[in-house]
C-alpha cells in the first residue's frame, strides 16, 4: 500500500486543498491520499477545535472518492504536531505501508528546519505541488488560503467557489468563524 499523507491546518480546508489531494491521487504512484489534520499548532497558531477541521476534512475528503481518507491520528498523538512524529507513528501502526508526504512549493525553502528534516527525509518522499508564486512542484494551484476563507467569513461574506458547498454547509450549520478575526 502507498499512501500520500496531506497534512495541514485545514482551518477551513478549501478548493486548492481538494484540487492538490486530486492531483496527488491522479499523477502520483499512491493508492490513497489521506488528509492529516494538525492537532494543536507548533507554533500557537489559533485554529477551530480539532473535530470541527476533522469533519470538514471528511466532507471534503468524501467528494474525492474512496481513495481520499482522513486521519485522526494527530489526536491520538496529541500535543504540538510535528511531521516527524506523525510520520513515525503511522509506520508503527501501518507496517509494510509506504508513506509519501505533500507539501505545498511555498514550503521547500523550509524543510531543512523542520523538527527532524534529515530522518523525515530518510522515512518519505516529498511530493510537490505547485503554489501561486513559488517555483517548485508540477502544478500551481489556485490562489486561495484559508487566511482568507476566515477573513471573508467573519466579514459575514460567503466564500464562493473558494470552499467546497458541503464544507460551506458545515460552517454555517455550526456557526464557525464568526466574530472575532482569525488572521493567522
Amino acid at each position: 500500500m502507498r499512501v500520500a499523507l496531506f497534512g495541514g491546518s485545514f482551518n477551513p480546508p478549501h478548493v486548492a486543498h481538494q484540487l492538490a489531494a486530486l492531483h496527488v491521487l491522479e499523477t502520483e504512484p499512491v493508492d490513497e491520499l489521506w488528509f492529516v489534520p494538525v492537532f494543536k499548532h507548533p507554533f500557537d497558531k489559533t485554529l477551530e477545535a480539532f473535530e470541527h477541521r476533522l469533519a470538514m476534512c471528511e466532507r471534503a475528503a468524501a467528494a474525492l472518492g474512496p481513495r481520499a481518507r482522513v486521519s485522526d491520528c494527530e489526536r491520538t498523538l496529541g500535543g504540538d504536531s510535528r511531521t516527524l512524529r506523525t510520520v513515525q507513528s503511522l509506520k508503527a501502526t501501518h507496517p509494510g505501508t509506504e508513506f509519501a508526504l505533500v507539501v505545498g512549493a511555498d514550503l521547500l525553502p523550509e524543510l531543512g528546519s523542520w523538527y527532524g528534516a534529515d530522518e523525515l527525509r530518510q522515512l518519505v518522499r516529498f511530493i510537490v505541488v505547485g503554489r501561486t508564486g513559488h517555483a517548485g512542484g508540477t502544478l500551481a494551484m489556485p490562489a486561495v488560503s484559508s487566511t482568507e476563507v476566515r477573513q471573508r467569513l467573519t466579514r459575514g461574506e460567503r466564500p464562493e467557489g473558494l470552499v467546497p458547498r458541503s464544507v460551506l454547509d458545515y460552517i454555517g450549520e455550526r456557526k464557525l468563524y464568526v466574530g472575532t478575526p482569525n488572521e493567522q
